[in-house]
């Protein structure tokens, strides 16, 4: 997996952990211990590129001060909050390693993990994920969603996601060229990281609380981390809206066939206002999410030919 240098050449680094960071202050100190620590070990030349996701505490203060005692460490201060996905782009985007290894910095993912990765990717495998096999600090209701979300996405698009697996992996410079070729706005890295393929393999592992701070996601973030995923990966939603059409239409076709043979063979009159407003609401409501269906869809349409930069850089430290 690894090749030789001419003795002219800048020494290859093998391996760039990224690591975007929002309000992480409190975990800086343990996370590059432990990062640091795990990376010696496999005796390689290694990168940490850390993103300063427009961070209001004092994560960026602390990143040069590591970055003082430790030169491997490189800092992309972005301009503001672009977003998890968005900063760690970014911090791809400035990777050079020939290995690429994307974790959070709040130590749910453990870096010693690095290791078992480095040696899949030595075997022959070019993206080696990282998959739970507990979930240690998530609740029930977490739980259960999250099996929900991955199971509707199998359902509905082309592209097997592989579960319980979040951006926690290796991927080989082959894999982040891919990659880095998608430049589209709303990313879904999850479904981005599975689209590119490549051979593939996980390796096992017990995802621990976090070490210290507060998780930046909430319900309604994680509800539109879903439509992202789901609109960027699946037509699906706007064809089945031409079924339900048809199966409306048809209902009504057949009820009024039922009103005309009421008439006939009975002379009962029609019935009027009550089934005339449970007509009119329901297909109003049909019309209305039918409406937003479209417009999701539209609006990342829109994002995308508005052709605005990924994200800006305010400023680089090492990189």
């Amino acid at each position: 997996m690894l090749t030789k240098m001419d003795s002219n050449e800048t020494p290859r680094v093998e391996l760039s952990v990224v690591a975007p960071m929002f309000n992480e202050a409190e975990n800086l100190d343990y996370f590059f211990e432990r990062l640091n620590g795990a990376l010696k070990k496999l005796g390689v030349t290694y990168e940490i590129v850390c993103v300063n996701d427009g961070s209001r505490d004092g994560t960026f203060a602390g990143l040069l001060a590591h970055r003082e005692k430790n030169p491997a460490i490189k800092v992309v201060d972005l301009s503001r909050n672009f977003g998890k996905d968005i900063a760690l782009t970014a911090g791809i985007d400035h990777a050079k390693g020939a290995a690429v290894i994307p974790i959070d910095s709040d130590l749910q993912d453990p870096p010693e993990l690095i290791e078992e990765m480095v040696k899949q990717w030595r075997a022959g495998f070019e993206v080696v994920y990282a998959t739970r096999r507990s979930r240690q600090g998530e609740g029930i209701f977490k739980r259960v969603t999250a099996y929900l979300f991955y199971k509707l996405f199998d359902s509905m698009s082309d592209v097997k996601m592989p579960r319980n697996t979040g951006d926690f992996r290796l991927m080989d410079r082959k894999a982040v060229d891919a990659l880095m070729r998608m430049p589209e706005r709303n990313r879904f890295m999850k479904g981005l990281f599975a689209w590119v393929g490549f051979k593939q393999t996980a390796v096992m592992y017990d995802r621990e609380k976090r070490h210290a701070g507060t998780t930046k996601w909430n319900y309604w973030k994680l509800w539109n981390f879903a439509l992202d995923g789901i609109t960027g990966f699946s037509s699906i939603p706007l064809r089945v809206w031409t079924y339900v059409g048809t199966f409306v239409s048809f209902c009504a076709f057949l009820y009024a066939l039922f009103l005309i043979v009421l008439k006939i063979v009975y002379g009962n009159n029609v019935a009027g206002y009550p089934s005339l407003m449970v007509a009119v609401l329901f297909l109003g409501g049909i019309q209305l999410i039918t409406l937003g269906v479209l417009g999701e869809y539209m609006a990342r349409i829109y994002n995308e030919v508005k052709g605005r930069p990924l994200y800006l850089v305010r400023d680089k430290h090492g990189c």
